[in-house]
């Protein structure tokens, strides 16, 4: 049995709960993994999470799951990218898998066509991705 964690940005209290539901039945779906979440604030601090998880040596892989909605002003841009170059710093360095499933869209509207259900439902593309890569390394190895 795998071990992951997820590391899950809260600030969309609903939107959160639906991108954990898809990357649950993912991994559900996959077998018996164990996972543990680990609640953060927002995206900005899902690396540090990521980082926390991958360097414990305790998870195979880290799925990192949030949504950043455009705004008025450009804090948008800062937060998608330093959540981006973040997380997948943490996979390089660490060479933990740490799947990016940040929602990065426009409107509430498409954060949920995103976040519920279908093929484009992150929650669960990152967690399918997360156990691929872990697979991956273990064949690797």
């Amino acid at each position: 049995m795998s071990r992951y964690a997820i590391a899950l940005a809260r600030f969309y209290e609903e939107l959160a709960e639906r991108l954990l539901a898809g990357a649950r039945a993912a991994f559900a779906e996959d077998g018996e993994h164990e996972l543990e979440v680990l609640d953060v604030p927002g995206a900005f601090e899902l690396p540090l999470a990521a980082s926390y998880a991958a360097g414990s040596g305790h998870f195979a892989g880290v799925a990192c799951l949030g949504a950043v909605i455009r705004g008025e002003t450009s804090h948008y841009d800062y937060v998608c990218a330093e959540s981006a170059r973040g997380i997948q710093q943490v996979q390089l360095d660490t060479g933990v898998p740490c799947a990016f499933g940040v929602l990065t869209v426009e409107n509430m509207e498409q954060a949920l066509e995103r976040s519920g259900g279908d093929k484009r439902d992150q929650g669960r593309n990152a967690a399918l991705a997360v156990m691929r890569m872990a697979l991956l390394k273990e064949e690797l190895s």
